[in-house]
């Protein structure tokens, strides 16, 4: 559009020596004019890359998969590698999804043999043994389920395609809970939007908030609530906190706050790598009621009301 200007006033600084002062006027609506023509002409030739930036948007929100129409033969060439280039993508991504699930279809196995075994062993008086057996199973098969649910998040978060409502899945959740940690009469109370979606799939939001809330009911007191504050999914109980300087720690794949209670140290490391899959974060820190607040960001679907 600049362009077209610069020309219509170049045009008219070329005539206007040629014209009388009494046809200064036509030369004036001549070269206006001129330089509408030169921006219609440049707004048009834009059209397409409108287009394109439009299509773009599309693919990385999961809408579509390909960017489709036809471009100036200048930028064709590129849209075709672009296409080629996102359908390579959605192959390895799905190749690397089908190895990993066959992996953990064949370690799941020899698991199961395991976890026999040590029954058998507590059976026969061995508790020593298949203690240390069992807690090994266990420790393998949260990795599997770790490295499984980074995979499929993986996937996930390169098509764009989920969403999930944050309020039902907590809502379930809650319930399980509030059964789980009965005889401790923990309270889960759910206060999220209920148009409220994230775009990630149902069981990595599950396995985030799940851990959350798990880690919430296991120190907090009496009370713990999921709500939705600045743009992050919160999770608050009324516990005795973690210190300062342990809070980016024990986010850290293995590291526990408390090492005498079981776990295996992964849960909040889940969340963490989970919620960074799909551009998301996890924070910590204290809460109202003096326990943890757990703020999980992640990005919310644009259709939200």
């Amino acid at each position: 559009m600049l362009l077209a200007m610069h020309l219509g006033v170049m045009m008219l600084m070329h005539v206007m020596p040629r014209f009388r002062r009494g046809e200064t006027a036509g030369v004036w609506l001549i070269a206006g004019l001129v330089m509408l023509a030169g921006v219609a002409v440049a707004w048009l030739s834009l059209q397409p890359f409108r287009k394109l930036r439009a299509l773009l948007s599309a693919v990385r929100d999961g809408e579509v998969h390909q960017v489709d129409g036809r471009y100036p033969d200048e930028v064709q060439p590129l849209i075709d590698d672009l296409n080629t280039l996102l359908r390579d993508r959605e192959k390895a991504v799905q190749r690397a999804i089908a190895t990993a699930g066959d992996l953990a279809h064949g370690l799941k196995t020899p698991l199961a043999l395991l976890r026999q075994e040590a029954e058998r062993a507590e059976a026969a008086g061995q508790m020593e043994i298949a203690a240390s057996i069992q807690q090994q199973v266990d420790r393998m098969t949260r990795q599997i389920d770790y490295h499984l649910a980074r995979a499929r998040a993986s996937a996930s978060g390169a098509s764009g395609n989920a969403r999930c409502p944050v309020a039902e899945c907590a809502q379930g959740l809650a319930r399980t809970l509030t059964k789980l940690y009965a005889e401790r009469a923990v309270r889960v109370t759910v206060d999220v939007p209920e148009d409220l979606q994230v775009r990630v799939q149902r069981e990595d939001l599950e396995e985030m908030l799940g851990n959350l809330m798990e880690n919430a009911c296991k120190w907090g007191r009496a009370e713990v609530t999921v709500g939705f504050v600045d743009g992050a999914v919160v999770v608050d109980d009324d516990g005795p906190g973690i210190a300062d300087a342990m809070r980016e720690a024990v986010l850290a794949r293995g590291v526990r706050a408390d090492e005498t209670a079981p776990g295996s140290g992964l849960g909040l490391a889940i969340v963490r790598d989970l919620a960074e899959v799909y551009g998301g974060s996890v924070e910590l820190r204290s809460s109202s009621t003096g326990g943890v607040r757990a703020l999980l960001r992640l990005p919310i679907d644009g259709r939200l009301s």
